[in-house]
């Protein structure tokens, strides 16, 4: 049951993350799209938030959502490119390992992320603390980290 609930979470993130990219490519309101996006998958409206995005290097952390909406559609942090601005054609999940623990569920796996105007795949390993809010699970804490 919570190897099942973690995938049906992940799918809902990657699918998510797709998202923004597709609506950024429509010229519609990507920023909007991102926002809802991280409410629905973070904890920022509920709880702290430890947030370790795959590609930074100057500012390491984005513990806030405006600082997490920087990452994922470019922002007030120099370094942000726009992560989800890719944008994305595709992300598979590799591999996914599961443990329950007291109310959290800990993930850790690896996704491959395909962009729309390349066949390269970018590997990333990630870690997801998820916790349950209002009986939806939501990440309390996320690491992640390309994969060379």
């Amino acid at each position: 049951m919570v190897l099942n609930q973690a995938k049906q979470f992940l799918h809902s993130w990657k699918e998510g993350v797709i998202e923004i990219g597709k609506t950024y490519l429509d010229g519609a309101d990507y920023k909007k799209c991102a926002e809802e996006f991280l409410s629905t998958h973070y904890a920022f409206a509920h709880d702290k938030v430890l947030f370790k995005p795959t590609f930074t290097k100057e500012v390491i952390f984005r513990n806030s959502q405006e600082q997490a909406l920087s990452y994922f559609v470019k922002g007030d942090i120099k370094e942000d490119n726009g992560f989800a601005l890719k944008p994305w054609e595709a992300i598979e999940l590799v591999e996914l390992n599961v443990l329950p623990e007291n109310n959290f569920i800990i993930a850790m796996g690896a996704l491959s992320f395909k962009p729309y105007d390349s066949d390269a795949q970018t590997l990333v390993a990630f870690t997801f603390l998820l916790a349950s809010y209002e009986g939806l699970l939501k990440i309390k804490a996320h690491h992640s980290s390309p994969i060379s």
